[in-house]
Parts: C-alpha cells; sequence; structure tokens
C-alpha cells in the first residue's frame, strides 16, 4: 500500500510540475535573464514598451542597460556584459565588425530613422552660403550615409569611390565650397547653432527636442532604407531562445503600432 501511495503522490507531483510550466494563461516557461544595451531614444523607450507590456507573459526577464554613444554598447556586448544589443543600423554594424573583429551577428530590422539635415541659420538649401559650415558625423558609416544625403540634394558631388564608402574627402565637385566639419554624432543636435547645417541621426534629433516631421530642411525617405535598426548579439547566442523571443517581441504587431503611435511625427518609422 505505501508503495501504491508513493507512484500516486509522485504522478500528481509530475502533472502539477507540468501544469506549473505549461502556465494556463497561455505564457511560455520561464525563459531567464536577458540583458540588452541600448541608447535612450527610441531604442531604450521601444525596448522599456517591450519589458512593462509583453516580457513577462512570453517568460522573459528583460533587463535594459542605456548608453550614450555608439561604441560602448559593442565592447560591452563582446565582453559578456550584455547579451545582446539594440541601437546600430546594417552598415554601421558591419563597419564595426570590420574594425573590431566582433563575432556577432544581427536579426532582421526593427525601425527606421529618418537621417535629416537641419539648420537653426537657413530656412531651406536655398540659402545655402559660400563656404557654409556644415557637420557631420565622425563615424564612417553615418558619414557615408549622410554625405550621400547632401550629394542627393545637390549640395555637392561625391567622386567615385569604387564601391568604398565616402568620406569628407571624396567631394568631385563643390560648387558652394562647403567645409564638411566632423563631429560625434551625438554632439550635433546639441552644437547645431555652431553651424550653418548639421546632419544629424534621428535618435539623438529627438533627444534635443527637434521634429524630424517638421524641423528638417531635408528628410530621408524610410522607404527601402537599408539603414534600419537591428538587434544584435555574440554568434554563440544566435539560437538561444531568450534572444529569439525578444526578436519576436521586437517584430511583433503590438511594437509597430507603439511605434507608430508614439512617434507621431514621422521620427521613428516601423520596419517590418
Amino acid at each position: 500500500m505505501r508503495k501504491s501511495l508513493s507512484v500516486v503522490a509522485l504522478v500528481a507531483a509530475t502533472a502539477l510540475s507540468m501544469a506549473a510550466c505549461s502556465d494556463g494563461a497561455g505564457t511560455d516557461a520561464a525563459l531567464g535573464t536577458l540583458k540588452v544595451g541600448v541608447n535612450p531614444v527610441p531604442h531604450g523607450e521601444i525596448l522599456q514598451f517591450v519589458k512593462d507590456e509583453l516580457a513577462e507573459a512570453a517568460g522573459l526577464d528583460l533587463q535594459i542597460e542605456v548608453f550614450q554613444d555608439y561604441v560602448l554598447p559593442n565592447k560591452a556586448l563582446d565582453d559578456g556584459s550584455l547579451d545582446a544589443n539594440y541601437y546600430m543600423h546594417g552598415p554601421f554594424f558591419d563597419e564595426q565588425v570590420a574594425e573590431f573583429g566582433y563575432d556577432f551577428v544581427h536579426f532582421p530590422g526593427i525601425h527606421i530613422e529618418p537621417l535629416g539635415v537641419y539648420s537653426t541659420k537657413l530656412a531651406t538649401l536655398d540659402d545655402v552660403p559660400d563656404g557654409a559650415q556644415v557637420g557631420v558625423s565622425n563615424d564612417p558609416a553615418n558619414q557615408a550615409r549622410g554625405l550621400r544625403l547632401l550629394e542627393a540634394n545637390g549640395l555637392f558631388a561625391l567622386a567615385d569611390t569604387g564601391g568604398s564608402a565616402p568620406t569628407v574627402n571624396d567631394l568631385a565637385e563643390n560648387p558652394r565650397n562647403i567645409k564638411l566639419v566632423e563631429i560625434d554624432p551625438q554632439l550635433l543636435a546639441v552644437n547645431l547653432q555652431d553651424f550653418d547645417l548639421a546632419v544629424i541621426n534621428g535618435n539623438y534629433a529627438i533627444e534635443a527636442g527637434l521634429k524630424p516631421s517638421t524641423d528638417a530642411l531635408i528628410l530621408e525617405s524610410g522607404e527601402n532604407n537599408p539603414y534600419s535598426n537591428i538587434m544584435a548579439t555574440r554568434t554563440e547566442l544566435k539560437d538561444d531562445p531568450r534572444v529569439l523571443k525578444l526578436q519576436d517581441l521586437l517584430h511583433s504587431d503590438q511594437v509597430r503600432q507603439f511605434i507608430q503611435e508614439t512617434y507621431t511625427d514621422g521620427a521613428v518609422i516601423p520596419a517590418f
């Protein structure tokens, strides 16, 4: 009899354990903690929405670490301080991997922050004076992106670089004698008054209180834009259930709706 009771107890305990894991509410079994690095806006805001509204039900303990620059999040991911980061666009990811030899992978794009050209001195590009000082990012990927935007709007012509990313030294035609000034991208918005024009990343424009849809003299199109922002992780974690779950959540209908309803001025648009 004691043996029979022990078997019954074991079966009951197993059933309770299975029920707890399956969870009648339809949530996944606990996946554990995932530490993700972000820039504050909009990446941090989007990820905070995921943490507040979606992560717990998906069994994910999401921890967010905010960085103010474009270098440290990759260093932290590489040394294991982070499990993933969400702040780069594809070309910047490629540049960082090539320069530092990171063993990283990335997933499809989540959102796009249209690059904009801003000024506190000029109302239109027609007003750009001879010898204008134009601030551009000093990181190669964003610099090339900004230069192409300026070229597309007739400020100068770039030289043929044979497929390499253009730099400030690659102007073939410069009829207005524009002087390109390289500066850290996060400083462009706060030092906008020092330039006639500045090419500013969307997240830094938002942080500085600029509204891309109304304040930008030129705003990059989001259609077929290769500069969508992505989540990256170490290659060893590319199949980690925690990483894959976060990627699913970041591409959910709820996140798309959050982006569309939060950034109504077009500063951030979904890339999926």
